[in-house]
């Protein structure tokens, strides 16, 4: 089985995840369980969980020379981290911090990826 087709399950099974939250949490909404801010609460953290789920495997997916390596933990670890915190603001915190904390948590997880991919080109233009 080829790499491309090994990643096609679980990235299905991922977003299957991801649909049968939002319609778990329609229904309830429907059926007067819940309301709307928790399924909107519901689908932002679940959404966060595949943010460092796929932050996480990002380290796997590459090349395994040395630098290719740090570069993917550093990236696998800023992506993990600001997924669970964009899930967990969205879980938990008010409407307003969530938006912005959440964004604010992506963007800096890429930045720091970004900038350490960087620096790493550097280094090895350098030597």
């Amino acid at each position: 089985m080829s790499k491309v087709k090994s990643d096609v399950v679980p990235n299905l099974i991922a977003a299957g995840l991801l649909i049968g939250a939002a319609l778990a949490a329609t229904a309830a909404r429907q059926a007067g369980w819940i309301d709307g801010d928790t399924v909107t609460r519901i689908v932002m953290g679940v959404t966060g969980l595949m943010l460092a789920w796929y932050g996480n495997r990002m380290p796997k997916a590459w090349v395994p020379e040395a630098a290719a390596r740090r570069v993917n933990r550093v990236a696998g670890w800023s992506q993990a981290i600001s997924g669970l915190v964009y899930g967990a603001l969205w879980v938990f915190a008010p409407f307003d911090v969530a938006l912005w904390g959440g964004v604010g948590a992506i963007v800096l997880g890429i930045a720091v990826t970004m900038g350490y991919c960087v620096t790493q080109a550097r280094r090895g233009a350098a030597a």
